[in-house]
């Protein structure tokens, strides 16, 4: 028996039918390739008024500190995406308060789910994306070696609103990305 070997499919750009956008479409089935930004689930946690941070040990940005935050893996809801990331960066476990923010970052195709949280407890230990991790101060953040403006936004907006029960979720600021 013979086996028959299909052809790799060979893909276009070109704008679908009742579409506006073009579009990588396979020439032999027209199947569309649609391709959208990436979710990225994060969260400023917190204990007794310190800050978890995790300085990067990988790249892109390796050294620099960032928020416990990765993508969003298929089949996990934007909170549970969150905790696994702080297990994942920090070994920490967390209880999601609420939303903090939406940020859109259309230059690399993401969008970011900021939550605020608390750590259940202050043990943390860095995982094997973090070369170290911590639990600072407001005053003692790094400032200077943050991995990323959206680190430094939700760090903000997360001040803004410490101590509040209510307030609606941030958005980019006006001089942001």
């Amino acid at each position: 028996m013979t086996e028959t070997k299909k052809p790799d499919p060979k893909f276009e750009r070109a704008i679908p039918p009742g579409d506006n956008v073009e579009r990588s479409i396979c020439a032999a089935c027209g199947f569309i390739d649609y391709q959208n930004p990436k979710i990225v689930v994060g969260s400023v946690a917190f204990w007794e008024g310190q800050i978890l941070l995790c300085r990067r040990a990988i790249d892109p940005r390796k050294g620099y500190w960032t928020l416990p935050a990765g993508y969003l893996e298929l089949g996990e809801t934007a909170e549970e995406g969150a905790r696994r990331e702080a297990r994942e960066e920090a070994c920490a476990r967390l209880e999601i308060d609420r939303l903090l923010a939406i940020y859109s970052v259309p230059r690399i195709s993401q969008v970011q789910l900021m939550f605020r949280a608390h750590l259940v407890s202050p043990e943390i230990a860095a995982g094997p994306e973090s070369e170290a991790v911590g639990l600072f101060l407001w005053d003692d953040i790094p400032w200077g070696d943050l991995a990323f403006p959206t680190v430094d936004w939700a760090l903000r907006h997360f001040q803004e609103v410490r101590g509040r029960d209510g307030f609606a979720p941030f958005s980019n600021p006006v001089d942001g990305v």
